[in-house]
């Protein structure tokens, strides 16, 4: 029997909680237990966190049930404001897990990133994982909450003026903020990129 479907039924669940797990219809479970499409690399970790048990028993390659993978569950949001926690539920859109184990995940969020302005490094669709932190080092790309609504992927040269943001394709051009414009507007550092998920490794 197809360990998928033997877990299931060990748990007394219907496909529809795997497919809501999964993001798919109920035929695509069916079509993942009885083995004509092959299980995805995020399916395999979403399962074994799911059931408790290791990748290679999910697969079949062990009969050690042990869940010995290191995984990180961070959520992604869907918007960045000023004024309250932007990591509180309301502004969770979904979470992407990782398989790492990180230190302290709690201090880490996810971004989808929108427009080109950091192209050819990101492009629409992609995600960031940000740590959350108040400041970085200048030539470090980071998320800059502009006037307490535009949450703004760039990379910051610290000045001794303030700071510029750059944008990575060369159509954009720099913004520049004093210290003044940065107390004014505000302009806020909300954390630094840790690293991006390709859009395409999800599909």
């Amino acid at each position: 029997m197809n360990r998928i479907k033997q877990l299931r039924n060990e748990k007394n669940i219907n496909q529809d909680v795997l497919a809501k797990l999964l993001g798919l219809e109920i035929a695509g479970i069916s079509k993942l237990e009885t083995g004509r499409v092959p299980l995805k690399d995020e399916y395999i970790v979403k399962l074994a966190e799911y059931f408790g048990v290791s990748t290679d028993y999910i697969l079949g390659k062990s009969d050690n049930r042990n869940n010995d993978i290191a995984v990180s569950k961070i959520p992604i949001l869907g918007t960045v404001k000023a004024g309250y926690d932007w990591l509180a539920e309301e502004n969770i859109v979904d979470y992407i897990t990782l398989k790492e184990n990180i230190p302290n995940v709690g201090e880490y969020y996810a971004l989808r990133i929108t427009g080109d302005s950091m192209l050819p490094l990101l492009a629409e669709g992609d995600l960031v994982i940000v740590h959350d932190q108040a400041d970085v080092e200048s030539g470090q790309t980071a998320v800059v909450l502009i006037n307490g609504e535009e949450a703004t992927v760039k990379k910051v040269i610290k000045t001794k003026d303030g700071i510029e943001l750059h944008a990575m394709n060369p159509y954009y051009p720099a913004k520049k903020f004093t210290f003044e414009d940065m107390q004014k507007i505000p302009v806020k550092i909300i954390g630094r990129v840790r690293e991006a998920k390709i859009k395409g490794a999800f599909e």
